[in-house]
């Protein structure tokens, strides 16, 4: 069984070649990694064209001509890795607010759930301590209340990045009918989960601020997340709530 991570970038250079140690050094067999580069401006293209050379079996990169957005690298990683025949499918940001050492526990769990989703808001899962408490209450705002007002939602995360697939859930998905393009794609791909009746775990994790770099969450995204939200539910229509939603407890 082998396992793809989809792992798009757009300026990353500092963060690209310690986050690929990490990746390739996790106690998974048969682990690729699908760098995808958005024409990155402070030379990451070079760095994954580096690694690619470096480990020409496990890492592959895909240069686009422009910042093309992350729904649509997301999208374009899961095409390929279903034409690879990948079995687990990993999305992650690379600025290590998703920690690669969850990854063999998300793995690990494969057997018995379509989709493990990486959750700040299950009990354990935590958020930075330095966020501050307006992006903090953004965030809770957004997942406890907007999207669950309009969609619905059992998922409690539904704007979290950070997923492990199985290439059954992503092909039954209808990929070329995704809408969104923005951070919003991560609550239409979770929506799309509960739509499809997919066995879903939330596996509580810490969700540490990126440690290099600028974010690119501004706040004319979160805006246009927030007013996409309801767009999503006009286009799919309601959820029967026919989804296995389980949350995994951990040890005190």
């Amino acid at each position: 069984m082998n396992t793809l991570v989809v792992l798009p970038t757009f300026n990353e250079a500092e963060n690209l070649g310690p986050m690929m140690k990490q990746l390739l050094g996790l106690p998974i067999e048969d682990l690729h990694v699908l760098i995808i580069d958005d024409n990155s401006q402070d030379g990451t293209g070079q760095i994954a064209d580096d690694l690619s050379r470096e480990f020409p079996v496990q890492v592959s990169v895909m240069h686009r001509s422009g910042r093309m957005g992350l729904g649509t690298a997301y999208v374009t990683g899961f095409r390929w890795s279903l034409e690879h025949n990948a079995d687990n499918i990993i999305q992650m940001d690379c600025d290590f607010s998703h920690s690669p050492s969850y990854l063999p526990q998300f793995v690990s769990k494969m057997s018995d759930y379509d989709v493990v989703i990486g959750s700040r808001y299950v009990p354990g899962g935590t958020l930075d301590p330095h966020w501050s408490a307006w992006r903090t209450f953004l965030s809770k705002w957004a997942n406890s209340f907007w999207v669950r007002l309009f969609l619905g939602t059992q998922v409690r995360d539904a704007t979290a990045g950070f997923k492990c697939w199985n290439r059954r859930a992503l092909g039954r998905m209808d990929l070329d009918g995704v809408k969104s393009n923005g951070y919003v794609f991560q609550v239409e791909m979770a929506y799309l989960s509960e739509k499809n009746g997919l066995r879903i775990l939330e596996w509580p994790i810490h969700f540490e601020d990126r440690r290099i770099g600028k974010s690119k969450m501004t706040m004319s995204a979160k805006i246009e997340a927030a007013w996409r939200v309801p767009e999503i539910r006009l286009h799919y229509g309601g959820l029967d709530h026919s989804a296995h939603v389980e949350r995994q407890r951990v040890s005190a």
